[in-house]
């Protein structure tokens, strides 16, 4: 069984990288930490903003005030913004409310994390499949953004992203279901039978459930890892200050380890390695 957490997940290399043979290739590793990829601009941009109009305000009245009085009548110096009494207090409740926004943002943080295991009776014909879930261990709920695959094939030219295939929404080999459903069939893999595969839409509530309660993302037969070296699946949800976090799941991590392998796959020992072996 595997599992992840927002900091580490089981790591097959240093700092969670893949092993050398693995979806990421030998110089580029897979990051599959949780990272914050966008700040709400109205909660976050505009108090800064604030604070420091404020500050420059400030700055501005404490060098004027130090000055000679008869350079005070003289233009630019004349100009008085605010008395400086009232502006340390706005000064000072402007600073509270970005460190008060800036704790509320820890508070209500998701953690997103993942859980894999054998299972049995998930996929037709297989008596044993690899599932893969996800939970959000956080103290607050949050809303599913958007969801994005991608493939990374066994035994092809293929070692990493690669971009520029139909329904890839940044050029990084990252595609919607359909697309990902498509490619798969076309080689070869029939749904219900080698894969099961959620389908996740926009607005899907990801519920703190405060336990390991999963939720699940796919489940995959022993001929689904044959075929497919490396299935990652990232995740985007906002939080409830309007924060947008990411986290990148490995679904295929662990599942060549013969430790955690049913006897039926027959996966042979490694020698001198916990790194999953790339051939089955």
């Amino acid at each position: 069984m595997s599992s992840g957490t927002p900091g580490a997940d089981g790591a097959d290399g240093p700092d969670g990288a893949d092993g050398p043979d693995g979806p990421g290739g030998p110089d580029r590793p897979v990051d599959d930490a949780q990272r914050r990829v966008r700040r709400n601009p109205w909660l976050f941009t505009a108090p800064l903003v604030l604070l420091g109009v404020l500050v420059a305000v400030l700055v501005w009245e404490v060098v004027r005030g130090n000055l000679p009085e008869e350079w005070r009548t003289h233009w630019p110096w004349r100009l008085q913004l605010m008395s400086q009494e009232p502006l340390a207090s706005l000064l000072a409740v402007a600073a509270g409310a970005v460190l008060a926004r800036a704790q509320y943002a820890r508070t209500v943080r998701p953690v997103l994390g993942w859980r894999s295991a054998f299972v049995p009776g998930e996929l037709a014909g297989s008596e044993r499949s690899w599932r893969v879930g996800i939970l959000n261990g956080g103290q607050h709920n949050v809303v599913l953004e958007r969801v994005d695959y991608r493939v990374v094939p066994a035994g092809g030219p293929d070692d990493g992203p690669d971009g520029g295939r139909d329904g890839d929404p940044d050029g990084a080999g990252w595609s919607d279901l359909a697309a990902v459903a498509d490619r798969l069939t076309r080689a070869g893999l029939r749904a219900g039978v080698d894969m099961r595969i959620a389908s996740f839409g926009p607005g899907f509530p990801l519920v703190a459930t405060g336990t390991y309660e999963t939720i699940e993302i796919g489940v995959f037969s022993k001929r689904f890892t044959d075929v497919v070296r490396a299935f990652h699946v990232r995740i985007r949800v906002e939080d409830s200050v309007g924060d947008t976090h990411e986290r990148v799941i490995d679904c295929l991590k662990g599942v060549r380890q013969a430790l955690a392998a049913p006897v039926e796959w027959d996966i042979p020992a490694q020698r001198g390695s916990q790194e999953p072996a790339q051939d089955v």
